[in-house]
Formats: structure tokens, C-alpha cells, sequence
């Protein structure tokens, strides 16, 4: 039986013809399935080249790391004002969403 689709049982025979083939000592075929083995082993040719644009985007930043180092310093000493209501408030919405 052959699926309609991936053709899975047809490579099968196509391969087990070529098998008995060579067994015999004919020529072997090249079967799809084989063909396909050959092409994926190639080596990938693809190249990404980007825009200046995205290559600026990339290299700057979208932040500012002067504050952000502040905070992390301030969070590090214990100086940073954090409310608790707030931050539970936060993950109640949060669970809502996910929640759906």
C-alpha cells in the first residue's frame, strides 16, 4: 500500500527493486529516495545580507544603559522603591491573560 501523500510505500518498492538489482548484478538505479539523500547532503548556499539600516539597528542599542546599570545598582543596595501591591496586581493580569 502507498501513502498518497509522502509516497512512503512506493520509495519502498522503488528501493527494494533497486536491492534485488544489484543483487543480480545489474546496473543499479537511482531511486528518488536516494536522489533526495544526495541533494540534502550538499552543503547549504543561503547568505542573509542585510540592510545599513538593520545592520545600525543591531549594533545600537534601543535603550540606555546608563539607567539601566543605575537600577541595577540601586536593586544590588537594596535602594530601589519597589511596591508589593503593584507588582502582585501585575501577575494578577498577567494570569488573566494566559488564563484567556
Amino acid at each position: 500500500m502507498t501513502d498518497s501523500i509522502s509516497q512512503f510505500g512506493r520509495k519502498a518498492q522503488i528501493d527494494s527493486a533497486s536491492r534485488q538489482a544489484v543483487a543480480k548484478g545489474e546496473p543499479r538505479m537511482f531511486s528518488p529516495a536516494s536522489q533526495e539523500a544526495t541533494r540534502s547532503a550538499a552543503p547549504a548556499t543561503d547568505e542573509l545580507r542585510l540592510s545599513k539600516v538593520a545592520q545600525q539597528a543591531m549594533q545600537e542599542p534601543e535603550f540606555d544603559r546608563a539607567k539601566v546599570e543605575a537600577i541595577k545598582t540601586a536593586i544590588q543596595q537594596g535602594q530601589y522603591p519597589m511596591d508589593s501591591r503593584r507588582i502582585a496586581e501585575n501577575f494578577v493580569a498577567i494570569e488573566k491573560m494566559i488564563k484567556g
